[in-house]
């Protein structure tokens, strides 16, 4: 469970698979170098620091991973994260947030919690998802558009108001080439799919800028030069206070970071046919954030366009992220001073055609032709993402995601007064229920949810019956509030007089629930029937008897 897919990749590794796994690694490479350095610099720090990212933290993704052509680095998911806590707690605490997270991702693997991440509901998923989406869009429209105007406000509402404030201020030169951006990448694939689109709009932009001398602001311009190597390993140092400040970002960031890189893996296995080891997935993300806080990087996690793009071309093993990790190495030793001549209009281009691809706006049309209740966690989600704040998000999501599902499980659970006739597995059965005897069957989880449903309906019992019969052959679970309502049923009946007979209890966890809290022994073994008929002919003795 815990051993990395590279192990077994290496067993029968040949020069064949060497040659897929070279192409592609140099390809995902060439593919991630524009968005490494886009992804930091919509994140609120220096390009570079998206490299770094993509760097160590894509080597040790893949050389530590439970996937087995995942490729691990900087993602657009994380932007708005990213910007809230620089702009709340510097570079620094982003730092220690990003370590810390990396901490946790640790815990949830080596706890076993990978298989349980992936049950995050798909609408909350959606929703955050593209209001993340929306988020980058207005985020790049000042440098898309060239706007003369000071910092872009943080708030969706405000930015869009200063927006406005200042369109008459567009440089037509920028927005060409942002324009130009977008084309390209749109329209190179018909060209050629060996090639990426943005590496191909960086190239065409970048010497376009030089040869013409248009005035265009650059990576250089606004954030100098970049440097050729990795920075020296530093070790943050934490404190309680700093913990207990940075402690709910950095759970947001490990949280993210587990979604996002098992849904890379699933979508990864659908593509290969392969079996991803999620626990051995979370260790490994902890472990490349815990280093690329070191590296001075910033969150990373599986990232899902650059992983299909690493099947697409032959990738088969880990060794392709590796090669993709020690090419982007190669490129800011030997051309990283180059990357400053970059417009920040073409990085914008780029950033908009991933928020577009982020946006999932077909999955989120179909969401909102499903459920109510699956509309209402899209919406809460989204709107909370792009006018709140995507930790509040993730939170109430959350948290509205499972009083809807309880609200359905409760819904699904029904308590009924039986007759002489009922409906066994869809025969209907004539039963001779004796005088003075009455039946109630529960049906669906008998939990805090549901169990006053259960209360409700005993009310309704017969004044002077001398016999209840509780079938629970249709209760899967029960929890402390239903073995409660049982106790309460059990002692008011016997106050009453009344003899409680439980039929059914096929559930080993029920009977095994029912058998800790003592009340098969106040029930009474003969009176816990594994049939319905053995509980009538019970009853039956229970009536002669008195």
């Amino acid at each position: 469970m815990f051993k990395p897919k590279l192990f077994d990749t290496l067993k029968g590794y040949n020069r064949q698979l060497f040659l897929k796994d070279l192409m592609a690694g140099l390809i995902v490479g060439l593919v991630a170098l524009p968005l490494a350095i886009a992804f930091a610099i919509a994140s609120g720090v220096s390009p570079e620091k998206g490299l770094f990212t993509a760097i160590v933290a894509g080597f040790i993704i893949s050389a530590l991973g439970g996937s087995r052509v995942q490729i691990g680095g900087p993602t657009g998911a994380f932007i708005v994260i990213v910007y809230g806590i620089v702009a709340a707690h510097g570079v620094g605490g982003l730092t220690i947030a990003t370590f810390i997270a990396g901490i946790m991702l640790i815990i949830m693997g080596f706890a076993r919690l990978g298989s349980v991440i992936k049950y995050i509901p798909h609408p909350l998923i959606i929703g955050f998802t593209s209001g993340i989406a929306l988020i980058i869009l207005s985020s790049q429209v000042k440098d898309l558009l060239g706007l003369k105007m000071g910092a872009v406000p943080a708030d969706f509402l405000e930015k869009w108001k200063s927006y406005v404030q200042h369109i008459g201020t567009i440089n037509p030169y920028t927005l060409a080439i942002g324009a130009a951006t977008i084309g390209i990448i749109v329209l190179w694939p018909k060209v050629t799919a060996k090639i990426p689109g943005s590496l191909v709009a960086i190239l065409l932009t970048t010497v376009l800028m030089q040869l013409l001398h248009l005035p265009v602001e650059t990576i250089g311009s606004r954030f100098g030069n970049i440097p050729s190597s990795l920075p020296k390993p530093v070790v943050p140092a934490i404190d309680a206070s700093t913990i207990k400040k940075l402690i709910q970002p950095a759970f947001t960031i490990a949280l993210l970071g587990g979604i996002e890189s098992l849904l890379s893996a699933v979508v990864a296995d659908g593509m290969i046919g392969g079996n991803h080891r999620s626990n051995m997935e979370l260790v490994a993300q902890g472990t490349a954030n815990l280093f690329s806080s070191i590296f001075g990087g910033i969150p990373a996690t599986g990232a899902i366009a650059r992983t299909a793009t690493n099947v697409k071309n032959g990738g088969r093993t880990p060794v392709a992220g590796m090669i993709h990790a020690i090419t982007l190495l190669l490129i800011l030793i030997f051309f990283g001073r180059w990357a400053a001549l970059i417009p920040m209009a073409t990085l914008a281009g780029i950033l908009i055609v991933v928020a577009y691809n982020m946006s999932e706006w077909r999955a989120f049309v179909a969401v909102l032709k499903g459920p109510g209740s699956d509309i209402a966690v899209l919406l809460t989600t989204f709107l909370l993402t792009v006018l709140v704040d995507l930790t509040v998000a993730i939170e109430i999501g959350m948290i509205l995601a499972i009083f809807l599902f309880m609200r359905t499980i409760i819904k699904s659970s029904a308590v009924n007064l039986w007759k002489d006739e009922g409906d066994d597995n869809g025969l209907t059965v004539n039963y001779s229920i004796p005088k003075n005897v009455q039946v109630f069957e529960i049906s669906g989880p008998l939990f805090f949810g549901a169990a006053y449903k259960f209360k409700d309906a005993i009310r309704f019992i017969e004044e002077h019956p001398r016999v209840l019969i509780i079938r629970m052959r249709k209760v899967p679970i029960i929890d402390a509030t239903g073995i409660k309502t049982l106790r309460d049923v059990y002692k008011e009946s016997k106050q009453r007089g009344i003899k409680v007979i439980l039929s059914e209890v096929h559930s080993q966890q029920i009977w095994q629930e029912l058998k800790d809290a003592r009340l098969l022994f106040a029930v009474g073994k003969a009176n816990v029937t594994d049939t319905f008929e053995a509980a009538i002919e019970r009853s039956k003795v229970i009536v002669a008897d008195r």
